[in-house]
């Protein structure tokens, strides 16, 4: 018996509890036209935001749907944990540093993703209508660089 095959053996074993974990939920669907939207109160007017699996707000695995029009932008800011953003329809473009330059970052296209490590400064605006779905483990938040940009304070 080779070492590559014990290797690959107890790794598959390893993995048996989390398939298992994942089980739990059998199956679920969502069709898009079931989403709840809401206007969540950390975004600028015009946000719209539906949960698909979990609740941001706890800990665990949890899915959101970020909607925005053309023309949205969100300022400087950070997450306490991880976020993948994979682009839905449309567009978004993403900048990093402490204050948003619509002439620095990257566009990423519709079927595109991007990854922003926890506590990463960075900005985001949109030159079309978009939906996001962003997934991350554990509470989903977000803290503005600068505090007046925050609409919660508003």
């Amino acid at each position: 018996m080779s070492m590559r095959f014990v290797v690959a053996s107890w790794l598959v074993a390893a993995a048996l509890p989390l398939w298992a974990i994942a089980a739990e939920d059998h199956h679920i669907t969502v069709q898009s036209e079931n989403l709840t939207w809401s206007a969540p109160a950390a975004y600028a007017q015009g946000a719209q935001v539906a949960v698909v699996k979990g609740d941001p707000t706890k800990e665990g695995l949890y899915i959101v749907r970020l909607k925005v029009p053309a023309g949205f932008k969100i300022a400087a800011h950070s997450h306490p944990n991880d976020e993948n953003v994979t682009v839905l329809s449309g567009s978004f473009n993403i900048g990093t540093g402490d204050k948003l330059d619509e002439q620095k970052g990257t566009q990423i296209k519709s079927g595109g993703y991007s990854y922003v490590a926890k506590g990463m400064i960075h900005y985001a605006w949109f030159t079309e209508d978009t939906v996001l779905q962003l997934h991350g483990m554990d509470p989903q938040g977000i803290t503005y660089v600068n505090p007046t940009d925050d609409p919660r304070k508003k």
